[in-house]
């Protein structure tokens, strides 16, 4: 009965553990490299909004950064810094 209420807890454990890892997400982690700029960009909510607005502003359908070939994502990254956050680093 011991070894099984230990076994539960350490379940338990680890489960809270995995929860609190898979809901904070990798997206803050995630980086892309813009060879055209030769900077890195931190790919996260507010790099997620921005590229929303970009199609947004461009009156087309929204397409996922990863799908679009170098010319479409070297086309985004000059409008990314042609319209920065006020805040950004």
């Amino acid at each position: 009965m011991r070894r099984m209420k230990r076994i539960l807890g350490s379940s338990l454990l680890a489960l809270s553990f995995l929860l609190a890892a898979a809901s904070s997400g990798c997206a803050g982690r995630v980086r892309v490299y813009d060879s055209y700029h030769r900077d890195y960009h931190r790919w996260d909510r507010r790099e997620d909004q921005a590229y929303r607005r970009y199609w947004n502003d461009r009156h087309q359908l929204y397409r996922p950064y990863n799908r679009l070939d170098r010319d479409g994502q070297r086309d985004y990254w000059n409008w990314r810094h042609e319209h920065p956050d006020s805040d950004r680093r």
